[in-house]
């Protein structure tokens, strides 16, 4: 498949793994971010970056 047929997908996909956590427990999202919001920024990056590693990981080992 090329790169422009991928992209689409991925992206829906995240989209749908995105909400299911709201869907199934909007109170619990609701405290989730709740945290989120009082967090340090370093701590919000650091978590974004390993999420970014992470991802990179298994871009590598599916491909």
């Amino acid at each position: 498949m090329e790169f422009w047929q991928v992209l689409p997908v991925a992206i829906s996909l995240v989209f749908i793994l995105e909400g299911v956590l709201p869907f199934l427990s909007p109170n619990r999202w609701r405290q989730m971010m709740t945290l989120v919001v009082q967090m340090n920024d370093r701590i919000i990056r650091n978590f974004g970056l390993g999420s970014m590693v992470f991802g990179l990981f298994l871009l590598y080992i599916v491909n």
